[in-house]
């Protein structure tokens, strides 16, 4: 699974699930570009205000590491890049992948990993805005960015678009509403564009997690995290390398022949457990 010579684009990347794909891309090979609208550096306090409770905790407890991603990276002999980037500006994102293409010299893997997940309320309490903040972030955002590196990969003959989908998109997700409808559309656009990119030799799949122990997890309370854990078959949850090595296969050439699927890496949470 050497991925020696291609060149990854993660969104979301400065914690979790994006941070675990971004180290085990270069482990595989990858130079890498880490894009969020959070980065150690430079921070504008705006940009957390206007996505949430969780951006903003995030931003006020210095859970962010894009940059130092970016350097472990490099380290790694790898060339690496952390970019700010929200990825509900169209052209913002527009930019960024120009500036990519331009210093790195292409764009061969896409992960669609940005994502809101602190809208949780029942129907007659969930937010307006909020629900039409998570449809933007993790249902446009990933059109967005698909769209934006579709003709890089369609010049070059070779792509691998990957989207992060989730158990809520699948099962449905008790006062998830808005979550669960942004990860159901994901999986809509992956099989979608797999059928438009199968012509130009681009893979588009969606991984579907279940209960992954990130730092957004272990915020919410131990007596949900133990009935989430309790519904998988392995009693535990998965660490974001799991997502990770589901990532790095997916972009190889060992996944050179699928495309539109929904990949679990859930534990077996969504058998039927008891």
């Amino acid at each position: 699974m050497q991925l020696v010579g291609k060149v990854a684009l993660i969104t979301g990347g400065s914690r979790g699930l994006g941070r675990a794909d971004a180290l085990a891309l270069a482990a595989a090979g990858a130079d890498v570009v880490i894009t969020d609208i959070l980065l150690e550096s430079g921070q504008d306090s705006g940009v957390a205000q206007k996505y949430g409770p969780l951006a903003q905790f995030f931003q006020s407890s210095r859970v962010v590491y894009a940059e130092q991603t970016a350097e472990e990276i490099r380290q790694m002999g790898r060339r690496a890049l952390a970019l700010q980037m929200d990825v509900t500006d169209r052209q913002q994102v527009a930019e960024v992948f120009a500036r990519v293409k331009s210093e790195m010299g292409s764009i061969d893997i896409l992960v669609n990993n940005a994502a809101t997940l602190d809208h949780v309320a029942q129907i007659e309490q969930q937010n307006d805005d909020f629900w039409e903040r998570d449809l933007r972030v993790n249902l446009t955002g990933a059109y967005n960015c698909c769209k934006a590196v579709w003709p890089y990969m369609k010049e070059q003959k070779w792509g691998r678009i990957i989207n992060m989908a989730s158990v809520a998109g699948t099962m449905g997700g008790f006062g998830q509403s808005s979550y669960s409808t942004t990860k159901a559309g994901i999986l809509g656009l992956t099989k979608s564009l797999a059928l438009e990119g199968a012509r130009h030799n681009i893979t588009v799949n969606a991984i579907v997690p279940g209960v992954i122990a990130t730092e957004a997890f272990q915020m919410t309370s131990p007596q949900m995290r133990e009935r989430m854990i309790a519904r998988t078959a392995f009693k535990r949850a998965g660490e974001p390398e799991d997502i990770a090595s589901a990532v790095v296969f997916l972009a190889s050439d060992g996944a050179k022949y699928i495309t539109g699927i929904e990949l679990y890496v859930a534990g077996g949470l969504n058998l039927f457990t008891f």
